[in-house]
């Protein structure tokens, strides 16, 4: 999928509402603090990246992706809160703990050495890391995760709800805290409804899965 086809999608009013319900989700379990930095690893056309810049709650954001073109995109769209560099999920080219926060949105459901570049990020993360994963036990899975998947799916591996926190096992992190989101993706008036009732009582067969750590030193865990 090219970068202004995928980025437009989340101009659409199911984009945009699916958009926004993850990325709620993400700050929630994150809970950013004044003067935090975040960097977004796999960041794609920096949807996420510039949502974050946008409502201010880091004082520094930045995009990291292998895929020039839609770091290219993402940037020819910034609003210049952001930069973005073109960097290797697994080899990041940050110092240790040099960022407070760490977040990673689907870019893992097509990495194949996912615990490298989970490794790498909470080499960087001062505080905390967030990932947002695809959940094999929903309904979008039924729609757009079977067989290889389709459309901006094709060819991702779709995590469960217990697969995610499994990811952090044996990494220095305290305790993984994970919650999932967009329950009905085709954004319609019940979804729209039924969403908060839904994240409030914990379900876990949310399309989208957030599992966040803190580091073993920011760990109370």
């Amino acid at each position: 999928m090219r970068p202004e086809e995928y980025n437009a999608w989340y101009a659409t009013p199911r984009g945009a509402w699916i958009g926004s319900n993850e990325y709620r989700l993400l700050v929630r379990l994150l809970e950013p603090r004044p003067g935090d930095t975040l960097l977004d690893v796999g960041c794609g056309t920096g949807y996420f990246t510039r949502s974050f810049a946008a409502d201010r709650s880091c004082t520094r954001v930045s995009g990291a992706d292998i895929d020039l073109g839609a770091l290219r995109y993402g940037s020819q769209r910034s609003a210049r809160a952001e930069t973005y560099v073109c960097a290797d999920a697994r080899t990041l080219p940050f110092a240790d703990r040099s960022v407070d926060l760490v977040i990673s949105v689907t870019a893992l459901c097509f990495i194949k050495e996912e615990r490298a570049a989970l490794a790498e990020m909470l080499r960087v993360a001062r505080r905390r890391v967030a990932l947002g994963l695809l959940n094999r036990h929903s309904l979008l899975y039924l729609e757009k995760g079977r067989g290889d998947g389709k459309d901006a799916c094709r060819g991702a591996h779709w995590h469960t709800p217990k697969e995610a926190p499994a990811l952090f096992t044996g990494l220095p992190v305290g305790k993984p805290r994970l919650a999932t989101a967009v329950f009905l993706p085709h954004a319609s008036s019940l979804a729209r409804l039924v969403e908060p009732c839904l994240q409030d009582l914990g379900a876990e067969w949310g399309s989208f899965i957030a599992v966040t750590a803190d580091t073993r030193n920011n760990s109370h865990g």
